[in-house]
């Protein structure tokens, strides 16, 4: 019997005192590169966004007042995002055995509500415009349109050079494209009013800017949920996934078999696996460790492996067990 070995790995590396302070320190590393790029993006947010009030108010367009508004919530996003990622890297301590890691999705949680709720109100004022425009100063909120676009253009480019797989940082590039585009129909809407006088154009535009941020929204928070209701990472198949390992030469059942996300980009992975008397226990492990490592990107694992007549033997009246025996031989209990 395998003495209900268990196998755990965390970012490729075995977890020793060594290993595992050696990974939080690259992990350090590397969220300190993502930290600079998110405060200069919050720098250049901020500091237009103050001034697109001011316009907003000045011009009586919604549309720009709609845009502040939107950038406000990419600058509370990316505050968020740096709160959550220097949370996220305090080793384990008390009873939070993964540490803080999942406070990101918390944050990214906030940031799709946020987009959800602004774009409700707006949504509400813009219909209220087209029903009764009001005027609008159309050469203002072109030239601060414009503006925004060059601006926004390079903010998007600045979060692009962090690491957009966490979602926390994807969650904040998101806002900010999605700011984009909002200036692209806003700068649309003052071509109109400035040619024509067509004064909806303005809540026109602000109805864009609602519909990328409710797509925004509705993205963001899919996929923080997946992670908070720990479904299983997207393009992984556990009946796949299962059939896979269950199909590797000494296995003869798999049951048990629990995959999900720590937090974005960190796929767990716990099975429980059963070898023939005899078989080759540890290199029945590290063949699934290797498969999983090399095709699923799945780092982190905890996998329980037995002989099956000795399970048998010692748990003949554990119901799992018996369970596990009606199991068809080489199968995958999901």
């Amino acid at each position: 019997m395998c003495g209900h070995e268990t196998a755990v790995l965390e970012m490729g590396i075995d977890v020793k005192v060594r290993s595992r302070n050696d990974g939080c320190h690259v992990h350090a590393i590397a969220a300190g590169s993502d930290w600079r790029w998110l405060n200069l993006a919050m720098i250049l947010l901020g500091l237009f966004m103050a001034g697109e009030v001011i316009v907003g108010l000045a011009s009586g367009s919604l549309a720009l007042l709609s845009d502040a508004a939107h950038m406000l919530t990419d600058v509370a996003s990316i505050a968020l995002a740096l709160a959550a990622m220097r949370l996220a890297v305090r080793p384990p301590k008390g009873g939070y055995t993964y540490g803080l890691k999942r406070a990101e999705i918390l944050a990214t949680q906030a940031n799709g509500l946020a987009l959800l709720l602004l774009a409700g109100w707006l949504g509400y004022e813009a219909i209220s415009r087209l029903v009764d425009p009001l005027p609008v100063a159309g050469g203002l909120v072109l030239i601060t349109a414009l503006v925004g676009m060059v601006v926004n253009a390079a903010t998007t480019w600045v979060i692009s050079r962090a690491n957009r797989a966490n979602l926390n940082v994807e969650g904040a590039y998101q806002h900010i494209l999605t700011d984009l585009f909002a200036f692209i129909a806003t700068a649309i809407a003052g071509v109109v009013m400035v040619f024509t006088g067509f004064a909806r154009a303005d809540a026109i535009a602000t109805l864009v800017v609602v519909a990328l941020m409710i797509k925004a929204g509705v993205r963001l928070m899919r996929a923080s949920g997946r992670i908070l209701l720990e479904a299983a990472p997207v393009g992984v198949d556990p009946a796949e996934l299962g059939a896979r390992l269950a199909g590797i030469d000494g296995v003869v059942e798999l049951h048990d078999l629990h995959v999900w996300q720590i937090t974005s980009g960190q796929p767990a992975l716990s099975a429980h696996v059963l070898v023939a008397e005899g078989g080759a226990c540890h290199a029945v492990r590290r063949a699934m460790e290797s498969l999983l490592r090399a095709e699923y990107a799945i780092t982190h694992t905890t996998l329980q492996v037995d002989h099956v007549e000795a399970i048998v033997t010692v748990n003949e009246s554990d119901p799992h067990c018996a369970d596990a025996r009606g199991l068809a031989p080489r199968t995958a209990a999901l």
